[in-house]
């Protein structure tokens, strides 16, 4: 009987290694059996800078020890997962770049700099770019383009997200991919109908605009809403996330699949097949 092929382990670097999601990616690295965590990365002047990132996460000790330099272990890894701020991202997708090791980005709130700076790294390497990585979040935005196809502007629609009172940047990057898939299946460009809030005199709804909404307060952990209302019925499509591991499994999902695919910018979308 033949043996099995043996894989290689994938080598993978956390930035925010001591914040709550990057404790989540150290957990679900280690759950994964292709991958194993190599680097973590903190910011400077954080007071868990060598400290093990194991005992950190509370999965053990993993003899990695927290630093605060990408630099100084870049050469290490495989695939790097940064789920922190836009400004921080922007230096290590650089850094990534130069060094060609392959991304999975989960930052949100990029500004049109930041973007640009991400479309010239894919350049050189293989990045996975998600507002959300979720396998259902994705699988609902296939569903928005179904039902915008449908719908055509003959619905108004109305996308409500809610996330926890510590969120800093809004509406969130999944409404804003449920948006753009709404715009995308109807052949609108999302920045010329977004409505974001309504407030005072507005006037009536222009047709064919998309409203976006936030909500922010407690600890929900990610609610997205998105109705279709048309004249005598409304059909909404909504996620609710339940567990942040939903995110940070999908993203080391992502980081399995990265490493096999040649330059380029990619979504949660491709690694799940739904664009095929």
């Amino acid at each position: 009987m033949s043996q099995p092929e043996n894989k290689k382990m994938i080598n993978v670097g956390v930035i925010g290694a001591g914040g709550r999601m990057g404790r989540m990616l150290i957990e679900a690295i280690q759950d994964n059996p292709q991958t194993t965590l190599i680097a973590a990365i903190e910011r400077q002047g954080s007071s868990l800078v060598g400290a093990d990132a194991g005992e950190v996460a509370a999965v053990g000790r993993l003899n990695v020890q927290i630093v605060d330099d990408l630099q100084s272990v870049i050469n290490k890894i495989d695939v790097l997962i940064d789920f922190s701020l836009p400004a921080a991202t922007e230096q290590n997708m650089q850094v990534c770049a130069e060094h060609n090791v392959a991304m999975v980005i989960g930052t949100t709130g990029f500004n049109e700099q930041q973007e640009q700076v991400l479309a010239k790294a894919s350049e050189q390497v293989a990045i996975v770019y998600a507002g959300n990585y979720s396998t259902g979040v994705n699988l609902s935005l296939k569903l928005l383009g179904m039902a915008a196809k449908a719908f055509g502007t003959d619905a108004d629609v109305e996308v409500i997200e809610a996330h926890h009172k510590h969120k800093i940047d809004a509406p969130s990057g999944t409404a804003y991919m449920m948006a753009e898939a709404v715009a995308e299946a109807r052949g609108q460009n999302l920045k010329d109908v977004a409505v974001y809030g309504r407030e005072g005199q507005t006037g009536e709804r222009e047709a064919g605009t998309i409203g976006i909404h936030a909500i922010r307060g407690g600890e929900i952990i990610g609610d997205h809403t998105v109705m279709f209302i048309a004249d005598g019925e409304v059909v909404e499509i909504t996620h609710r996330a339940r567990a942040r591991m939903t995110f940070a499994a999908g993203a080391v999902r992502a980081a399995t699949w990265i490493v096999q695919q040649s330059a380029g910018q990619y979504n949660m979308q491709d690694v799940l097949g739904l664009n095929d």
